[in-house]
Order: C-alpha cells, then structure tokens, then sequence
C-alpha cells in the first residue's frame, strides 16, 4: 500500500482509509466479528488510516475500534476522528445549523445544565 507523510514532518499514512461509519448503526445492523475482521484485514494489507467519528452509533464505532486494535502495536495505525455532529433523540443527524438550545424551535436539542 502506498503511504504519504503528512506535511513535512508528520506521520505516515496509507493514501486509502478505511471508513468504519457502515461497522455501527448508521446503514443499519452490523455484524461486529465482520466489522473486526475487515480492520485486521485492512491494517494486514497496508491501510493504517482508520476514520470513524463519536455520533457513529453514539460511540459504539470508537468502542468497536477499541476491541479490534487492542492487540495491535500502537504505532500500527492512525484515527481519524471527527466530532462535533449532533443527532436528535430520534437519531437523525442534525445539520450544522440546527438549533441548539431548549425552546429555540422544532427539533431542538436541549441545552447541557452548568
């Protein structure tokens, strides 16, 4: 597999990822030792680039990771990790410009208390 470094100094990673979205909830039931093994099979063949994101099964996908890199040496692979998207409590994404506060129109999310 190819590997690029990134910026001058930066580590080196595969120009293909894998995108682990499809390994939780979010294109419907997912099978957790297939997922598993498509990471081995990815990190085996060369792609070190794993990108997943916190709203991906409300941190099922980073947990999934979790068990299928746990025996793998660190410095095997890289995350990328987006965060910051918001679902509302029925599971739809929320776009960027969807309300965030209690009362601030229809499918509001509410506020967190201080």
């Amino acid at each position: 597999m190819e590997q690029q470094q990134l910026g001058r100094s930066g580590p080196n990673v595969s120009r293909i990822g894998l995108g682990c979205m499809g390994m939780s909830d979010l294109y419907g039931k997912a099978d957790e030792r297939e997922s598993i093994a498509t990471v081995h099979a990815a990190l085996d063949r060369g792609i070190n680039l794993l990108d997943t994101g916190d709203f991906y099964g409300m941190g099922h996908n980073e947990m999934l990771l979790g068990r299928a890199l746990r025996e793998r040496p660190r410095g095997d692979y890289l995350l990328s990790v987006k965060f910051g998207a918001l679902r509302t409590p029925s599971w739809v994404l929320c776009p960027s410009s969807c309300p965030r506060r209690a009362g601030s129109g229809s499918g509001s999310i509410p506020a967190r208390r201080r």
